[in-house]
C-alpha cells in the first residue's frame, strides 16, 4: 500500500521544499495496489496512519483533491501527507537494515539446521546399519522428536532452540562413535572390550559417601597426570526437558537462567542429603553449571539411588579422570521425559 501511495508522488525523491501530499481516489489506489479490495485497502491505510508513516489531510467534504493557482501549481491539497516518511528517514533506514540483517541471520540459521539434521540422520543410519554398539534406537527417537517439534512455519526462536539441541545431539553421536573407535583400536581381545564397556557404565549407586575426597588417599591424584577436558555445556532448555523435577525448586516454581538452576540445585542438594563438601568438589571439577545439571539428574533418579552424596562423589571422581560426561545421562533422561512431553503435546 505504501508503494502504491508513493507511486502518485511526481518526483523520484521526497523533498522538504516540494508538496508532500498525494490525493489518489480509492479506485486509483486499488489499481496501483494490484486490484486490492476496497475493505482491505481501507484497513491498510488505517494501519499506515496508526504507524505514523502517513497523515490524513481531509477536505471539508472528505474527498481527496488539489486546488491549483492561476499558474497551475498546487496551492492546497487534501489526501495523504507523506512528510513523516521524510522526517523519519534515518529511523526507517536503520529499521530496514535491522530487518534485512535479521532475515539474513534467520536464513543462515535455517540452512545450518538443515545441514545439521542431515548430518545427524546420516550418522545414526550409518551406526545402525553397521551394528555399532549402543542404544541407537533411543538416539533416533530423540532425533525424530526434535524434528516433530519444529512447526510448519517456524519462528527464529523455534529454529534457534531446535538447532541448539540438534547440534548437541550431533556432538553426542560423534562422541559415541569416537569413543567406540578408540576402544576398538586400543582393545586387543574381547576381555579388554568388556572391561571398557564396564568402565563406561556408572559405578554402584549404593556407594556410601566418604567425608571428603582427601580421605580417599593420594593414589587417585597421582593417576591423574593427563589433562582432563572440561565437560561440555548443554542448552538450559534441553536440561530442563531432561530434568523437569528441579523446576519445582526454582524461585517461584520456575527456572529461566543458569543462575536460577544453580540456586535450585543448592536446595535440592540439601534435600537429598548431599554434603556441602561433596557439592563443592563437584563444582570445582565439573564447573558450577554442570554440577547443577548432575544434581538435577540425580533428583530424577532419586528413587533408584540409595546414597545421592556418594553417587555425586563417584561422578566427580570419574569426571576428574575423564571417564564421565553428562551427555549419556541427559540423553537417557531426555528419552524418558522429553519424548513423553512431545507425545503428550
Amino acid at each position: 500500500m505504501l508503494d502504491a501511495l508513493l507511486s502518485f508522488y511526481p518526483e523520484n525523491d521526497l523533498r522538504q521544499d516540494a508538496p508532500l501530499i498525494v490525493f489518489p481516489s480509492n479506485a486509483q489506489l486499488s489499481l496501483r495496489a494490484h486490484g486490492m479490495a476496497g475493505s482491505t485497502l481501507r484497513r491498510h491505510l488505517a494501519a499506515l496512519v496508526e504507524a505514523g508513516l502517513i497523515v490524513r489531510k481531509d477536505s471539508a467534504n472528505g474527498k481527496r483533491y488539489a486546488r491549483r493557482d492561476h499558474t497551475g501549481d498546487i496551492e492546497n491539497a487534501f489526501g495523504f501527507d507523506l512528510s513523516p516518511l521524510l522526517s523519519r528517514a534515518e529511523e526507517l533506514a536503520m529499521l530496514a537494515q535491522q530487518i534485512a540483517a535479521e532475515r539474513a541471520a534467520f536464513k543462515r540459521m535455517k540452512e545450518n539446521l538443515t545441514i545439521c539434521r542431515r548430518d545427524v540422520r546420516k550418522l545414526i543410519s550409518a551406526a545402525m546399519e553397521e551394528g555399532d554398539e549402543g542404544d541407537w534406537q533411543a538416539i533416533e527417537d530423540i532425533y525424530v522428536g526434535l524434528i516433530a517439534r519444529l512447526p510448519r512455519t517456524p519462528s527464529p526462536a523455534d529454529v534457534r532452540a531446535i538447532l541448539e539441541e540438534m547440534q548437541m545431539l550431533k556432538e553426542e553421536v560423534l562422541n559415541r562413535l569416537e569413543n567406540q573407535e578408540k576402544a576398538e583400536k586400543s582393545s586387543s581381545n574381547d576381555a579388554h572390550i568388556e572391561q571398557h564397556i564396564q568402565n563406561s557404565k556408572p559405578e554402584s549407586i549404593n556407594e556410601p559417601e566418604p567425608s571428603s575426597r582427601k580421605e580417599q588417599g593420594a593414589k587417585s591424584s597421582e593417576g591423574n597426570g593427563g589433562q582432563r577436558e572440561p565437560l561440555k555445556a548443554f542448552p538450559l532448555g534441553l536440561v530442563l526437558k531432561a530434568c523437569p523435577q528441579i523446576i519445582d525448586y526454582g524461585a517461584g516454581g520456575a527456572i529461566g537462567t543458569w543462575r536460577e538452576l544453580m540456586s535450585a540445585a543448592v536446595v535440592v542438594r540439601s534435600m537429598l542429603g548431599i554434603s556441602p563438601s561433596a557439592y563443592q568438589e563437584a563444582c570445582e571439577v565439573m564447573g558450577p553449571e554442570n554440577a547443577a545439571v548432575a544434581v538435577a539428574g540425580i533428583l530424577e533418579r532419586a528413587n533408584m539411588i540409595n546414597s545421592p552424596g556418594g553417587y555425586l562423589r563417584d561422578l566427580t571422581r570419574r569426571s576428574e579422570r575423564g571417564e564421565f560426561t553428562l551427555g549419556p545421562m541427559i540423553m537417557a533422561l531426555l528419552k524418558v521425559n522429553g519424548l513423553a512431553q512431545t507425545r503428550a503435546g
